[in-house]
């Protein structure tokens, strides 16, 4: 291994390093000279002008001692033209060794060595040991949000990224990283890749493609999850070896649609294990204005209410819960105790009138796509104009003109429409557009997408029922490939997940545990063996080898983990 000292002598021999080094030695030169003439200078003042006779060691001393501001005082001038010589000097000295020495040094020496440090930071390769690791193709938002996920399962992973400097940066931020090329086989070789888990493409379209190609000359089986920025490349990734390939914009719009359609009645998110997930809108049901107890519902169907979203803000469901007419409830439970709550809320499909979609590009003409398949009628709203032409025949009505315009929405039928979908990639624009059609129509059912994780607390308070990103989407949808489980979306940062019980609440009950209190989680089923029991009761006793299927967000699971852990 090459010590810092010979990394720096390499860098200095090529490209800008080698015009820095040649900086240095000229401005060394300029020095020297500066030196050398001032010393001169001293010997034939002292001489012609003082009448004093020094020794060439002393007339470097001296100019020295004066360029430097020491000023010992040992060697002085006592006349007139002495004494300016020695202010010329002193000025001089200042400006070369106190201002630009330092610039110089920190410019051309010390940023490049403290550069070659960095790019040595970097690992080229995983330890041949490494198994089931999680190997992501780039660092970006996705891959951020997914290592926050991967920790909190004991995941390892590695992130790959060809710049040296940008990996060192990652590396001191706390990020696994590997310094590779990306179409090189020798990285995924260096990466272990036969060993891992899976590998996660999430670079262009044509990069991803190549990334597939190359991995696949190495390893026919690593699990491959290519994202698809356009639906034409879903094919060619598949085609070039990748096992699941996520288009991730089609998603989105996908999942905005059936949340922004699920007025009325019972919406099924997805499975986990042998549970089965959905919300159940309250509105004009009779549990309206009763508790969570009041209602019997596990009594009744044998199904948890495990959470409750009111307002874009997901809460346990305590016994003594309200559930107002604007909840919507979370129940996990089996397939036959989801179709008892049919039966017993005698829910049916609420009579839709329609459905604004505001923004036509990817995500909301994908979004109104599938809501025409549904069958809802479609109010498409664009300021656009030269969409018109292609969008006149995708919704039932399309008005070209700025949302936040009143009588732009009233042509589109705001008065009439029962829920409005808002898909444009401006987080400001949809948080403006949140708060002015709720207060227009307070009882509208408002769906959105951002951009930025950072507006999502800002979306929820103008006034949406749910929020969903492209990174969340994202990171849920690799997760639970990781996991082994279909996709669950339960919103904006929650998560249904499995652990294994802490030793600090073996035998002891669920009441004695605490934990939706304690932590914000809600317990949604308990793995005992070969058992999986959803319908319980604050007397079970948890004991040594019970798994815990629960219900929250990142910052609620951390919690539990520094509390019982």
């Amino acid at each position: 291994m090459k010590s810092p000292l010979g990394k720096l002598l390499n860098i200095f021999g090529e490209g800008e390093m080698r015009r820095n080094a040649r900086a240095i030695r000229l401005y060394a030169a300029f020095l020297i000279v500066i030196i050398l003439l001032y010393t001169t200078l001293f010997q034939l003042i002292m001489v012609q002008v003082e009448g004093q006779s020094h020794s060439w060691v002393t007339a470097v001393y001296w100019t020295l001692v004066t360029m430097s501001t020491l000023g010992f005082g040992d060697v002085t001038f006592s006349s007139d033209i002495g004494r300016l010589f020695s202010l010329a000097v002193l000025i001089s000295g200042i400006l070369l060794l106190l201002v630009v020495l330092p610039f110089t040094f920190i410019r051309f020496f010390y940023s490049p060595w403290l550069e070659a440090q960095l790019q040595g930071r970097a690992p080229r390769k995983v330890p041949t040991n490494v198994r089931d690791h999680v190997i992501i193709a780039r660092y970006d938002a996705i891959a951020a949000g997914l290592i926050e996920r991967l920790r909190a399962s004991q995941i390892p992973y590695y992130v790959v990224e060809s710049d040296p400097e940008t990996a060192g940066n990652l590396l001191s931020q706390g990020v696994s990283v590997i310094n590779g090329e990306l179409d090189n086989r020798t990285t995924y070789e260096d990466l272990q890749v036969q060993q891992a888990r899976l590998l996660f493409a999430n670079c262009k379209d044509t990069t991803n493609t190549n990334i597939t190609l190359t991995v696949r000359e190495v390893s026919d089986d690593v699990p491959i999850i290519s994202i698809a920025e356009q639906e034409d490349s879903i094919d060619i990734l598949e085609l070039s070896g990748s096992t699941h390939v996520l288009p991730l914009k089609v998603r989105l719009g996908e999942y905005l649609a059936n949340r922004v359609s699920a007025i009325g009645e019972m919406d099924i998110i997805g499975n986990f294990r042998e549970l089965r997930v959905a919300e159940v809108s309250v509105r004009n049901t009779p549990l309206a204005n009763l508790t969570v107890s009041d209602t019997r519902l596990r009594e009744r169907t044998g199904l948890n209410v495990v959470g409750i979203w009111h307002r874009g803000r997901l809460t346990p469901a305590f016994p003594q819960t309200l559930i107002s007419n604007d909840s919507i409830l979370v129940v996990a439970g089996l397939s036959k105790q989801l179709d008892s709550l049919n039966t017993v809320l005698n829910i049916r499909s609420h009579d839709r009138t329609s459905v604004m979609v505001i923004g036509a590009g990817t995500i909301g003409r994908v979004a109104t796509r599938a809501l025409k398949e549904q069958g809802v009628s479609v109010q498409l709203v664009e300021r656009n104009p030269d969409k018109k032409e292609r969008l006149k025949d995708m919704a039932d009505h399309v008005v070209i003109g700025n949302a936040n315009d009143l009588n732009v929405l009233k042509r589109a039928g705001l008065n009439d429409v029962s829920a409005v979908l808002l898909t444009t990639n401006d987080d400001a624009i949809n948080v403006y557009l949140t708060v002015y059609c709720r207060r227009l129509k307070p009882d509208l059912r408002i769906a959105s997408r951002v951009t930025h994780d950072r507006n999502l607390e800002a979306v929820y308070r103008a006034g949406a029922d749910f929020v969903l990103s492209y990174m969340s989407l994202g990171v849920e949808s690799v997760m639970s490939r990781i996991e082994g489980h279909e996709p669950l979306i339960l919103g904006e940062g929650i998560e249904l997940f499995e652990m294994k019980l802490p030793a600090s609440l073996e035998n002891k009950t669920l009441a004695e545990t605490r934990i939706a209190s304690r932590t914000g989680l809600s317990l949604v089923a308990v793995q005992k063996s070969d058992k999986l029991v959803t319908r319980f009761s604050a007397s079970m006793q948890l004991i040594a080898g019970d798994q815990l299927s629960m219900l929250g967000s990142l910052e609620q699971r951390k919690k539990f983990a520094e509390i019982f852990d």
